[in-house]
């Protein structure tokens, strides 16, 4: 099992690279290759991922493994489809980030969803299905106007689906554990979140009414029809998230001393109220003699989970409420006369107490102490006084080794590099390159923690501090990737090591089977390849090639380690079933629909290229950046926002698509000349183009996105002025070029 998760996580970090290669090529639009050579090569790639997937189901040797690496580029297979579909937009220049690429993205990994019934495919359609509603209805490039009642319908459409989605996976009619918890907890934020944005009264009060049903209806059926820990959990965390919302708006209209007096005062009343709940429950327990054994123990088990969520609630929904009135109230009530002075008492009379009396009820303790924690932050971070920093850290060292518990150890960790940070910076602050030197001296002191964790004895004692050391070294080295250089070329050095470092790391923890630090490392893994995209370091281009170098070398070593150490593992043992074995028709069919609509998408963009009307538009453009697609200037055409649009809309009130007429000016600009009206007739220097009004006085023709290779943005924008665009017979208009004349 110890080889076969190696070979598993080296597998899955080469494929990964090459993917990470292939998104990073397209996106640096290397003008190097013709439209068609692009197309052709992104074509290449998706039959090269299916290809080696067919190969490998199709070795007898070693056939665990083959299985898993033809399911693995299966999966690359699908995502290089995205990648191809994002470099069609790009070639055309349609939207950045459009809702028609993770549509057509989608439909793919839709059905090798119910082909397979693999959870990456269950995953990647759950994320894509989403993506293509949020851009449909809130689209990155374009600037949308929703009234009310239609955000009401967008979020009781995106709680519907993903409450019909929790509801089959619950039944296990699709078996998917992590699409059965993405759908609750994006079921219960999109409620969530609608108790909050809505000014209509009636809107608000249906919309708080189905958030407060929804828990207490998952409270009711996760305690009494299907105890479930982890949804349980999650359910009491969208409760205090309720309850804290509710605060935050009462505390925004109604701020005052007395407010945060009745605050504390609420808080100190939930808290005494969950002391007698659990010593009520307490004297309950002896009631249940002549209970069966076996129900005896299920009730029991299903009493300490309740209380534990209960506890949670408690915890939450006081440490956010008690923390926020009690600084709140110090700042009301002092004034001008430092308040983080007194607030900075406050904070040790909470903390010192709290870690002193350990008999006290968790949830007491815990929320004052974490109330106290919060004070205390603030205070420290408000005055500049290296000295009580100093003494807080050591209150909050102190705190560490005093109490109990992973989340605890966790949290007060945390706590300590905050403090560590602001006495770095209270006595570093004139240094050159501060922030920097700071972020360098915490990886130092976390990767001495953690390596100092081997000179203490086996105990929890010990893998907390392993833990939570590992997690921040391994956080403020990847944070120090992206600090400005502290001597020549250390971003260089730093982020080698990094990669180095966290490689090993993942590896070294997936031998030894811990579970917790392989999940720490992987995580940190893939986050820096993510977010390397951003990184200024080397050109995409440059990152390309290298990705996909070290794809190749990790798929090479990973193969040739578990070809020597012989690791037969069959089917059965490994979990994974040959798909292009039994399924090889369907995944052939949606192979070949993917290439036909990269075909039919060249095609027909040829042809409006080529036989459309060309007009030029005068434009104002912008500079940002895409994801998937790269560079691109964001355009504001003259035929946007003409003056004559209000007078258009009061005569032909219509939203969404419309038709507009253009003209063609005695300087060869076109301009907006009206609303085209069904069955007229056009001169010869009138041109019909497809629009969308939306709804904030401004039409947008498809045409507002132009990619240029990486970091020419700027001075595209510098020197375009003016839009050179294919319209076709049907409306349908390609921004061909921009130029400077």
């Amino acid at each position: 099992m110890v080889r076969l998760n190696v070979t598993r996580v080296g597998f899955l970090m080469g494929v990964s690279l090459l993917l990470a290669a292939i998104i990073y090529f397209f996106a640096a639009n290397w003008g190097g290759l013709a439209r068609a050579d692009k197309i052709l090569v992104s074509a290449g790639i998706i039959v090269l991922f299916y290809g080696v997937s067919f190969l490998f189901s199709k070795m007898k040797l070693m056939l665990g493994h083959h299985s898993f690496l033809s399911a693995v580029f299966l999966v690359a297979g699908c995502i290089s489809f995205g990648a191809a579909v994002a470099l069609l937009n790009q070639i055309y220049n349609s939207h950045a980030d459009t809702y028609e690429l993770f549509l057509v993205w989608s439909v793919p990994a839709l059905l090798f969803s119910f082909i397979t019934r693999y959870n990456p495919f269950y995953i990647l359609t759950y994320v894509l299905v989403h993506l293509t509603l949020w851009q449909y209805f809130f689209p990155t490039s374009l600037a949308v106007n929703h009234s009310e009642e239609r955000l009401l319908v967008i979020g009781g459409l995106f709680a519907s689906i993903n409450l019909i989605l929790f509801l089959v996976t619950n039944a296990n009619w699709i078996k998917s554990m992590p699409l059965k918890i993405a759908s609750f907890v994006i079921l219960n934020v999109t409620l969530l979140s609608m108790t909050a944005i809505f000014q209509n009264e009636w809107y608000d009060l249906a919309a708080n009414a189905v958030s407060v049903a929804f828990i207490a209806a998952f409270f009711y059926y996760l305690i009494r029809i299907r105890l479930d820990k982890i949804l349980l959990t999650l359910n009491a965390l969208a409760a205090s998230a309720y309850a804290v919302i509710r605060y935050l708006e009462l505390m925004s209209d109604n701020a005052s001393t007395s407010f945060f007096v009745m605050g504390l005062v609420f808080v100190a009343v939930l808290l005494t109220a969950n002391v007698l709940f659990f010593r009520y429950l307490n004297k309950l327990g002896g009631g249940d003699e002549g209970q069966d054994g076996t129900d005896g123990q299920q009730e029991e088990k299903r009493s300490a989970v309740v209380g534990k969520i209960i506890s949670t609630i408690v915890t939450v929904i006081g440490v956010l409420i008690g923390s926020s009135s009690l600084i709140g109230l110090v700042f009301m009530a002092s004034g001008s006369e430092n308040p983080e002075n007194t607030l900075y008492a406050l904070a040790l009379l909470f903390v010192i107490p709290a870690i002193l009396v350990p008999r006290l009820n968790p949830a007491i303790r815990y929320t004052v102490l974490t109330i106290g924690y919060a004070a205390g932050m603030v205070s420290i971070a408000w005055m500049d006084n290296a000295l009580l920093s100093i003494i807080f850290m050591a209150v909050s060292a102190f705190g560490w080794f005093r109490l109990n518990g992973r989340a605890q150890h966790f949290f007060i960790y945390t706590l300590m590099n905050v403090n560590a940070a602001i006495i770095l910076f209270q006595l570093f602050e004139s240094v050159r390159h501060a922030p920097s030197f700071i972020v360098f001296i915490l990886t130092a002191i976390n990767t001495l923690v953690y390596a100092g964790q081997h000179l203490l004895s086996e105990g929890p004692m010990r893998r907390h501090i392993s833990e939570n050391g590992l997690f921040f070294m391994l956080l403020f080295l990847l944070w120090l990737t992206f600090m400005e250089d502290i001597f020549p070329h250390s971003g260089v050095w730093f982020s080698v090591i990094n990669f180095a470092a966290v490689t090993a790391l993942a590896f070294l923890f997936v031998r030894r089977g811990a579970a917790l630090e392989s999940a720490v490392s992987l995580t940190f893994w893939f986050v820096y390849i993510a977010f390397k995209y951003y990184d200024l370091l080397w050109t995409l281009m440059h990152k390309s090639i290298t990705l996909a170098l070290l794809g190749i070398f990790f798929i090479t070593v990973t193969y040739i380690y578990a070809f020597r150490t012989r690791a037969r593992i069959s089917e059965s043992e490994e979990g994974f079933k040959p798909f292009l074995r039994k399924s090889a028709v369907w995944i052939a069919i949606v192979i070949v629909l993917q290439l036909g609509y990269i075909a039919y998408h060249a095609a027909t963009s040829e042809a409006l290229l080529s036989g459309g009307t060309q007009v030029k538009l005068k434009i104002e453009p912008l500079d940002p950046r895409s994801l998937l697609q790269g560079d691109y200037v964001r355009l504001n055409y003259s035929i946007s926002t003409p003056p004559s649009l209000d007078a258009e809309m009061k005569e032909h009130p219509v939203t969404g698509r419309i038709k507009v007429v253009l003209r063609q000016g005695d300087d060869g600009l076109y301009v907006f000349d009206r609303l085209y009206t069904k069955g007229e007739t056009l001169t010869d220097k009138e041109v019909v183009i497809n629009g969308t009004f939306n709804g904030w006085q401004s039409i947008y023709y498809g045409i507002e996105t132009y990619f240029v290779p990486e970091g020419t943005g700027l001075e595209t924008e510098r020197n375009a002025r003016y839009a050179y665009v294919r319209v076709g017979k049907n409306g349908d208009a390609i921004l061909e070029k921009l130029a400077a004349e």
